[in-house]
């Protein structure tokens, strides 16, 4: 021991040097004593002695929920208390009761202490937690997780989005429940309580409608998951991937492979009907030619001139297919100019509706007077009118109301004509078929089945569209598009 300082003066001598707070507490918290950090921390700098140590200290009305000194009273034991998230330090503190004379008053020795690893983990568990949090938030898909009571823990942007509920709208009143049809919850609960699905827990990319705020539906993806502590269920966690798009994908790429399969048909069908119409085009001549010239040159019964009448009307039927077959393969010669379609389109009213079949029909004509002349053979799309415009007349009976319409398309770049009847409409199971060759619904010796196969090929051959699609309550409309400018397969001139 140095000469001028005894064993207490040591030990005061370290008392001050420490660079923490050490406070002596009565089993009141009323503080007896006290050495304060030199920091400036609540209570530093002044006497706090008398004053209880969780207002003097922190400023609260009561002791702290992880109070050392409460342990301490309860135990009789030294006890350690570790910071808490809703504490108000971030300070380890060390309590321990004070060995006291009789009649003494109880008294608890607090001393604060840092673990610097804990503060190095608490900064990274924040960020940590920020990242995380941000993380899910910015998920593409909706991310939303519930309670086993229904009340939504998580509910990020992209479920906003799909559901149209807000974040604030999810937390205060929204119940897992009412994001599914009715029953449609409790079904898929009873899926991922079970193995119907995959592992039991979960669920992988189940098709599902969600039901939006506004009370309508979305097609969904589903990937779910119960979140367990230990064996018990305390939450569910769903990721709702919006599947609009895709089935919007899906449906123009199924659209498009059935036109491409279509176009395929029509091009092995159409080198076919060229070659069948030219082998038949010469026998069906001679077999008009010669009865022809039975007729005029023997004297024959009226018998047999009723027969040789009976070969030249269908030799000429046949003729009239083999014309049709023709046309169908595009072996005739195409004239492409600029046309206004308008034109077109009443100059084959014009030649129609003044035949008998038409007496009891209404015609119906609205002309758009702005479109523009577009490219286009005359002659062909005559063809398709006056073949659409006879079947709508058939289809009638003779009797209704036939609408021709033309406009623009809903973006402008095409030209629309509208054809549409009061009869009885097509079956839905045979609108995709219509177009087909040798498809037909008349009755045997009253239709080729190649009407409508042209119109397809000549609308095609223009780079446009052609469609047809029942009315309500009754009736067909056929729908045309038309390109305004060339296409770079259709240039003008003749072929």
């Amino acid at each position: 021991m140095g000469k001028n300082m005894d064993t207490n003066d040591y030990l005061l001598g370290a008392i001050e040097t420490l660079k923490r707070q050490i406070i002596v507490i009565s089993d009141d918290y009323t503080i007896l004593a006290s050495r304060t950090k030199p920091d400036k921390s609540a209570g530093s700098g002044q006497d706090i002695k008398g004053q209880f140590c969780h207002s003097a200290l922190y400023n609260l009305p009561k002791p702290c929920a992880n109070c050392p000194v409460r342990e301490v009273i309860r135990t009789g034991k030294p006890t350690i208390s570790l910071p808490r998230m809703d504490n108000c330090t971030s300070a380890c503190l060390y309590a321990y009761p004070m060995e006291i004379k009789e009649n003494d008053t109880p008294a608890i020795v607090v001393l604060d202490f840092h673990l610097p690893s804990l503060d190095e983990c608490d900064e990274r568990r924040i960020a940590s937690n920020a990242f995380l949090r941000n993380l899910i938030y910015s998920a593409v898909d909706g991310v939303i997780a519930a309670d086993m009571t229904g009340r939504i823990l998580i509910f990020n942007r992209a479920a906003t989005e799909i559901t149209g509920y807000s974040k604030e709208e999810a937390f205060e009143s929204l119940d897992i429940r009412n994001l599914y049809p009715k029953g449609d919850a409790h079904r898929i609960m009873g899926y991922l309580r079970s193995d119907a699905h995959g592992k039991k827990g979960v669920i992988r990319s189940y098709k599902q409608l969600a039901l939006q705020r506004d009370g309508t539906t979305i097609p969904i993806s589903l990937n779910a998951s119960i979140v367990y502590e230990g064996d018990r269920e305390i939450a569910t966690i769903g990721f709702f991937h919006d599947l609009t798009g895709t089935l919007r994908m899906e449906a123009e790429l199924e659209k498009t492979q059935t036109q491409l399969l279509q176009a395929e048909k029509m091009s092995s069908l159409g080198k076919l009907a060229a070659g069948v119409a030219h082998q038949l085009n010469n026998p069906l001549g001679g077999i008009t030619l010669f009865a022809q010239l039975m007729l005029e040159e023997h004297e024959l019964s009226d018998d047999a001139k009723s027969d040789l009448s009976r070969i030249q009307r269908d030799a000429e039927r046949c003729s009239a297919i083999v014309k049709e077959l023709l046309e169908f393969a595009r072996q005739t010669n195409r004239e492409v100019r600029p046309h206004d379609i308008n034109t077109i389109v009443s100059r084959t009213l014009f030649l129609l509706k003044n035949q008998s079949i038409f007496q009891n029909i209404d015609i119906v004509e609205t002309y758009d007077k702005t479109l523009p002349q577009i490219p286009a053979d005359g002659q062909q799309l005559n063809h398709v009118f006056m073949n659409i415009i006879l079947n709508g007349a058939d289809a009638m009976a003779g009797k209704g109301r036939l609408e021709i319409r033309t406009g623009f398309s809903a973006d402008q770049t095409m030209v629309k004509i509208e054809i549409s009847d009061t009869g009885p409409g097509i079956d839905k199971n045979l609108l995709s078929t219509i177009f087909e060759p040798f498809f037909t619904t008349k009755e045997v010796g009253k239709g080729t089945g190649l009407g409508l196969s042209m119109a397809y090929g000549i609308i095609e051959s223009h780079g446009g569209r052609i469609w047809a699609e029942n009315r309500e309550p009754t009736g067909t409309r056929f729908i045309i598009l038309l390109p305004l400018k060339l296409s770079k397969d259709l240039t003008p001139g003749i072929y």
